[in-house]
């Protein structure tokens, strides 16, 4: 599998300095967990304000760059869970005990060919294979390996409508009693890391990052890296979506959409 390495420049120190900044502000705030982060009125306003930024400057400036890749020998020994570590959800406790053998991924929306896809399916579609840093709103980074088919040709084989904007994924867990989501635009969509990995560092994902699939969007901060998806809708607007900020910490805690490193 091709790897590219091409540092990211300052962009990413500065989007993490900038939240680390936001941190400080907030008068030394203990970053034990994402919770903490968005009950703190000084990191939301950084996260916030700088949304269209660094929106604008990654895609001005970066175009089609690539997240840095890495090696085996800079894996971290310990690769850190957080938010939703498993599902309560019968039906999925049930597809956990049966190693997923019946689970599918629906994906539908404005598509031409909705599809269901079993777990055995997307490990036959073209795998991309990449080893990238993880980093974390709370403000820590962990590196890891991740492998599954590139979300691009999962939407190209559903024929995905010109009139679609957005990709959105619903995910088998419940936050604080609500339904845990995110979305992405096209841009990154397409983008040749963003993948729907099943296996992370050579094994099938393990229930506390994400099982059976998550999303990995290597540009942006580890909020946007949906575990536990279900199905995949493309859409034209976001508005009409829970809480219509297009994702569950869009929703509840004022992060910004776009985040970008």
């Amino acid at each position: 599998m091709s790897r590219i390495l091409r540092p990211r420049g300052g962009l990413a120190l500065s989007r993490r300095g900038l939240l680390r900044g936001g941190a400080v502000a907030a008068g030394g705030l203990a970053l034990s967990g994402c919770d903490d982060l968005w009950r703190a009125d000084a990191a939301k306003d950084v996260l916030t304000r700088a949304e269209d930024l660094h929106r604008w400057s990654q895609r001005a400036l970066g175009g089609e760059a690539l997240a840095r890749e890495y090696t085996r020998a800079d894996l971290s020994p310990r690769f850190r869970a957080n938010g939703s570590q498993g599902v309560a959800d019968p039906a999925y406790r049930r597809q956990l005990g049966e190693g997923f053998a019946g689970w599918t991924l629906r994906v539908e929306g404005l598509v031409a060919r909705p599809l269901d896809l079993s777990l055995a399916a997307l490990k036959d579609l073209p795998q991309r294979s990449q080893i990238t840093r993880h980093d974390c709103v709370e403000g820590w980074s962990a590196i890891g390996q991740w492998q599954g088919p590139q979300l691009g040709g999962l939407l190209r084989l559903a024929g995905v409508s010109e009139t679609a904007r957005y990709i959105v994924f619903h995910c088998a867990d419940l936050y604080h009693g609500r339904p845990y989501y995110e979305s992405i635009d096209l841009a990154d969509a397409f983008h040749p890391q963003t993948i729907l990995a099943w296996q992370m560092n050579g094994a099938p994902l393990e229930e506390v990052h994400g099982a059976p699939l998550r999303l990995r969007v290597e540009r942006q901060l580890g909020y946007k890296h949906a575990k536990f998806v279900t199905r995949i809708v493309a859409v034209d607007s976001l508005q009409d979506i829970y809480g219509g900020k297009g994702g569950y910490w869009e929703d509840v805690g004022d992060y910004a959409w776009y985040a970008g490193i």
